[in-house]
């Protein structure tokens, strides 16, 4: 391209030299190359080729009509020439499509979204590093420092009541009130999730108390013979609702209230120290569409989509989106009770373990 002379040629051409830099900057740039651009020309370089590839695909854990549907409709209207997918699944199925495409060499995912997601890929080989400006305002426990992950929610777990079967006074304040008798046969949690339930009361308890103090603790809980339930936090939440048992452990302390709101007898009853966790996001390395991906990672990080995730009665992971109030007693920042925090690699590293104890103690 030749530049012509004079101020009015130069004013018109330099433009498109611009884009035609860009463009030709982003076909030969490889997945690595896109998910660590920076610079204040990084997203004309995204928008540039999104624009070119035209779709992006999420696989999340995320509610689909509460969460999912509100967050492609908020990004779409922001960049509406990326035609937004998701497919939704519990944390398991989302490794195992992901892993299976992997194997396949047949990629259609570009992000997993979810709790636990992130160590059996990181793993697998089959995840990309990345870095999202956006991040320096984000705690730094919420976040891999090599950009291997990012939290997109937080949750906080504990106890789940029947308000009709035990009352407020009645409720256990400390964990060691859970070894009273009187609960024995009235308790259940999720047996087979990776967030929340069995396995992951298991690993708090073995990091709190220590390994020796902690399974001895176990044991005597495992006197209280614990429902094992399949399915997911929520639907334990749901047997305590109906009455089927009096209180649910490892639970997302949420839950209880949203279900109160709406006239349900149940409430929350944080211990402490709190257990929280945070669900993540990782990039694909063979992110088909990793300039449209790049985007949708600054988005679900963003003020909006963090409002959005809130909206959808999920924890923001933004320390700067307000919650609603109704929340507050079960925030350990706002109820001024301790946190324990447990990193997605604290629960890789302990499952084996944890799982171990589970099937000794509890599934006899």
């Amino acid at each position: 391209m030749v530049l012509r002379s004079g101020c009015f040629g130069v004013k018109l051409v330099v433009p498109a030299l611009v884009a035609a830099l860009i463009s030709a900057s982003a076909e030969a740039a490889t997945v690595e190359e896109i998910a660590n651009l920076k610079g204040p020309d990084r997203e004309t370089v995204l928008i540039e080729g999104a624009k070119r590839e035209g779709k992006v695909m999420l696989y999340s854990a995320m509610i689909e009509d509460q969460a999912l549907r509100p967050i492609i409709k908020a990004f779409k209207e922001k960049y509406p020439f990326i035609d937004a997918e998701f497919w939704r699944a519990d944390t398991r199925d989302l490794i195992n499509k992901a892993l299976a495409e992997a194997r396949a060499r047949s990629v259609n995912v570009d992000i997993v979204e979810g709790g636990g997601v992130s160590q059996g890929m990181i793993r697998a080989g089959v995840t990309q590093a990345f870095s999202l400006p956006i991040l320096t305002s984000y705690e730094k426990d919420l976040y891999d420092p090599k950009g291997m992950w990012a939290a997109t929610r937080l949750s906080y777990f504990g106890l789940a009541y029947n308000t009709k079967l035990v009352t407020a006074g009645d409720a256990p304040k400390t964990y060691d009130d859970l070894l009273d008798p009187k609960w024995k046969g009235r308790l259940a949690w999720a047996a087979t999730t990776e967030t929340g339930g069995a396995a992951m009361f298991i690993t708090f308890i073995r990091s709190w108390m220590g390994d020796e103090k902690g399974e001895a603790w176990l044991a005597k809980l495992s006197q209280q013979k614990i429902a094992n339930l399949s399915g997911s936090p929520r639907e334990v939440v749901n047997k305590v609702m109906d009455g089927e048992y009096a209180m649910s452990l490892g639970i997302f302390l949420n839950h209880p209230i949203i279900s109160a709101q709406k006239g349900a007898p149940v409430a929350p009853r944080p211990l402490e120290p709190v257990v929280g966790n945070a669900s993540v996001m990782i990039l694909m390395k063979a992110a088909p569409h990793p300039h449209a991906a790049m985007l949708l990672m600054d988005f679900l990080l963003s003020r909006k989509g963090q409002e959005v995730i809130r909206d959808a009665d999920y924890l923001p992971a933004d320390p700067g989106v307000e919650t609603p109030k109704a929340l507050d007693p079960i925030i350990p920042s706002k109820a001024n009770l301790q946190r324990k925090f447990l990193s997605e690699e604290d629960i890789f590293a302990a499952r084996t373990k944890s799982l171990e104890i589970q099937k000794k103690y509890f599934q006899n």
